[in-house]
């Protein structure tokens, strides 16, 4: 659907940003020209209220609440879209030559929702778990303990620290040995150190008034500095045996729907943990945030899922070798680990960063909501309105829901973004690789930033600086020049704003292409390499790169390889053939990944590996690497095998005792068949052993 297919309420918000509608009508094809209110969210909401018909694209984020309240009451709008042009370029300088990027963000706007994918589900039936020092945790379990089924397990003894008087929810004590699980489903492992067993315990306080030490206070654990082991406690205990000293380390389980975990050192260290789980610390202010949280999350919840995985061109390992480990190394929630010669990804660990699908070589890991096709239209959309209306040097700003902040002060308090940056908002910086970066260039802009709040995991920032020099190695080959790929850092929105104001434009490609984006990474990759090729300022056919990269080329020492075809079976994306006819080991560059699995499958450490872009035809096309003489059986000319392979075996058997017999070695030479003949009329009893029917 295009914008002419929806009501579009435009607003100058009180004259602060200039829109030539007239302009903007002409580059979204709109048959009239459409109004412009000045203050639409309040002497003119009857505009909207009367105009709201069908789909409706509003201009206006920050009076969103109310035009969805005045659509639900009025129950004439099926859709409402959004979009920011305020602070995304109509309160720049360079705001009355901004029309182009406005309008590319009302077309954007008007674009189909991503299609929907399965969804993850978890329930909570508010079991939490509170873990920390005794005070802290009491004090927490009482505010929530009305709102949630709590459980207190308190780590380490505290001076002072007295249980309730009433025994609201349950209390144990003693160390965590083990936590693990998501929102609905942790299961925590304890030690039981404290010799008071706090389930049996009446609280009768005999304990504590019969310990000569005073090593037992109101908290009713023991303090094992002091204690002197009378062991007059437990005789003032009686027949209730809540004490008893042998029961130390005691192993204790129970599942959890919530943690909240008060230790000074979390659980879990992943930059992000697992949903359900909260680790404020000692800060109270965090501490009562969380609680606040935490007091919410009940019943059933549900996210997409982000990623889909295809096994069959995983190159993580073959035959217990291992190849490619990107995605498991790069995940900041521990949601990938190895799974045989695949990976397994934990769906309701993955918080859908994205950033598997960044580094994935091959394409096995892609990103699923939204879609490599329906993020890759919505940016061929921007830049096609864009040029469309006469803009020039586009810029995409991928950014984060949490930026928009950061987009709004530049606004307010600087300049803004220059006219040809185009804010795009996805789920995670880290979700978008070198595929879509360099489709933007080949669909005709200039580059692609990305903006970082510095929250992000230290890893994404690595990888994908490592992809953006990737990018940009290749198009700077191509002629293509300047810095067409960077990241921004927006932790100071000023010193961001800065830097994309002071980027000087690179150069992009004289004719845009129309390809659409594919759901296989490889494949897009190809159409754009194609493209950018095809146009490139300096035409090449083979660009140099470095170690890590998807693309390359795998050199075969001749000399040492014996044709035993171990790399075949170890590729995982076809890139190795053998042949049906002839013993010819082949390759197919195009297809290859560089994982170096055939590098360590190789037996004769035969394989070198070679990091290039090849741009040629012939590197779709498959081409002879090596090929070896087949040795026949030397009685009956059966195909054996490469001679090489064959004369290396009964050179490096010649000398071992088992072979010591005359004609032992000729038989490696036979086929199974005659191997077995010469047997049984060389050897002396052969044919009897043949009778008998005992020839092994």
């Amino acid at each position: 659907m295009s914008v002419a297919d929806k009501t579009l309420f435009l607003c100058s918000c009180n004259g602060t940003q200039p829109l030539d509608a007239r302009a903007l009508g002409r580059a979204l094809g709109l048959a009239s020209e459409p109004r412009v209110s000045t203050m639409l969210c309040q002497k003119e909401l009857q505009t909207f209220v009367d105009g709201a018909r069908g789909d409706a694209i509003v201009a206006c984020t920050q009076e969103a609440r109310l035009f969805e309240e005045l659509a639900d009451e009025g129950a004439r709008t099926q859709t409402i879209r959004f979009v920011n042009l305020r602070e995304s370029g109509g309160w720049s300088p360079e705001a009355r030559g901004a029309t182009p990027k406005l309008a590319a963000l009302i077309a954007a706007a008007a674009l189909p929702e991503p299609a929907p994918v399965a969804r993850v589900t978890y329930e909570s039936k508010g079991q939490l778990l509170i873990v920390g020092p005794l005070d802290a945790a009491l004090g927490w379990a009482k505010v929530l303990s009305a709102q949630l089924a709590v459980t207190v397990l308190a780590t380490g003894r505290t001076a002072g620290a007295s249980l309730p008087a009433e025994r609201a929810f349950p209390v144990a004590t003693g160390a965590l040995v083990s936590l693990t699980g998501w929102l609905g489903a942790f299961e925590a492992n304890w030690s039981q150190d404290n010799p008071v067993d706090l389930d049996l315990c009446t609280r009768c306080h005999a304990c504590v008034r019969a310990c000569p030490e005073g090593a037992i206070d109101e908290s009713y654990q023991v303090d094992a500095e002091r204690c002197k082991a009378h062991r007059a406690c437990v005789a003032a205990c009686g027949v209730v045996r809540a004490i008893d000293f042998d029961r130390r380390d005691r192993a204790r389980s129970a599942r959890f729907d919530l943690v909240l975990d008060l230790s000074r050192k979390p659980w879990f260290r992943m930059h992000q943990p697992p949903q359900g789980y909260y680790a404020p610390g000692a800060d109270v202010v965090a501490q009562a945030m969380a609680v606040a949280e935490l007091a919410t999350m009940t019943g059933e919840f549900e996210k997409p899922k982000y990623f889909a995985y295809k096994a069959s061109i995983c190159a993580h390992a073959r035959s217990r070798k291992t190849g490619c480990t990107a995605c498991i190394d790069v995940c900041s929630t521990e949601a990938i680990r190895a799974d045989g010669d695949g990976v397994a990804v934990e769906p309701h660990l993955c918080m859908g960063c994205g950033a598997c699908t960044l580094v994935c070589p091959s394409g096995a890991m892609s990103y699923a909501y939204p879609a490599m096709t329906d993020q890759g239209e919505r940016v061929r959309t921007l830049i096609s309105t864009y040029a469309g209306a006469g803009g020039r040097d586009a810029t995409i700003l991928l950014h984060a829901e949490d930026s928009r902040e950061t987009i709004a002060r530049m606004a307010r308090r600087g300049r803004g973004l220059p006219a040809r940056v185009i804010p795009l908002e996805v789920h995670h910086v880290a979700s978008t690789g070198i595929d879509l970066w360099l489709a933007a260039l080949a669909w005709g802009a200039a580059g692609v930033s990305v903006l970082f709040t510095g929250d992000e995991a230290p890893q994404y920032r690595e990888a994908l600086a490592f992809q953006m020099k990737l990018a940009n190695t290749v198009a700077g080959a191509l002629g293509y020049q300047g810095e067409h790929f960077r990241v921004v850092d927006a932790a100071d929105p000023m010193a961001a704003e800065a830097a994309l104001w002071s980027a000087a434009p690179a150069l992009g490609v004289r004719s845009p292409a129309t390809f659409a984006a594919t759901p296989e990474k490889r494949t897009t990759l190809s159409l754009a390499l194609d493209h950018l090729a095809l146009h490139a300022p300096v035409p090449r056919e083979i660009v140099p790169l470095f170690a890590g990269s998807p693309w390359g080329r795998i050199d075969v020492d001749p000399g040492k390889c014996t044709m035993c075809l171990a790399c075949v079976g170890a590729c995982p994306e076809g890139a190795l053939l053998d042949h049906p006819e002839a013993l010819r080991l082949r390759f197919i560059e195009a297809k290859c990944v560089q994982c170096g699995l055939c590098e360590k499958t190789c037996p004769e450490s035969a394989i070198a590996l070679v990091p290039q872009l090849d741009l040629t035809a012939e590197a779709r096309s498959p081409r002879v690497l090596n090929e070896a003489e087949i040795a026949g059986c030397t009685s009956c000319g059966k195909p054996l095998g490469p001679r090489r392979m064959i004369d290396g075996m009964v050179a490096k058997l010649a000398g071992h005792s088992m072979f010591a017999s005359p004609g032992s070695l000729d038989r490696l030479r036979m086929c199974a068949d005659c191997r077995v003949k010469a047997m049984v009329t060389e050897e002396p009893g052969g044919i009897d052993l043949l009778k008998g029917g005992r020839i092994p």
